[in-house]
């Protein structure tokens, strides 16, 4: 393992099995020197992948939820239908039509509001002890 994947494996902040994300304003809102940094290693990266043919990235802030409390709009964009069957009981599938055999233990992606802030709060205000007069 090398040591990013180490980290990566390590944390759940912004990371999945395929991505990094980092929020822009969070980014944009680090100390200058990890700006730098960061511009560094985004740029070497750049040069490195540049030539291969990226896509626009659409992120969605996202939550894990149980499929069985979810109600049916979030059920349709997560790719599961929920019917009653014959007997009362809630029968799930797919959108392909397959059934879930225990959906009380399926975990799935719904969007959710953005916790982070687009603009991050001003740094606080430091605070000066007023000026000594004669």
């Amino acid at each position: 393992m090398t040591p990013l994947q180490d980290h990566l494996g390590r944390v759940r902040l912004g990371v999945d099995d395929g991505y990094v994300v980092l929020p822009r304003s969070l980014a944009e809102a680090m100390p200058l020197p990890w700006q730098r940094q960061m511009a560094y290693l985004l740029g070497e990266l750049h040069r490195a992948y540049g030539h291969l043919p990226w896509p626009v990235y659409r992120v969605i802030p996202s939550r894990s939820e149980r499929l069985v409390d979810l109600d049916e709009s979030q059920l349709a964009e997560a790719g599961y239908l929920v019917e009653i069957d014959g007997s009362g009981e809630f029968v799930y599938t797919r959108r392909d039509g397959s059934p879930v055999p225990d959906p009380e233990s399926v975990q799935v992606l719904v969007s959710c509001v953005d916790p982070i802030p687009r603009t991050p709060p001003p740094p606080p205000q430091t605070r000066h002890p007023p000026p000594c007069g004669p």
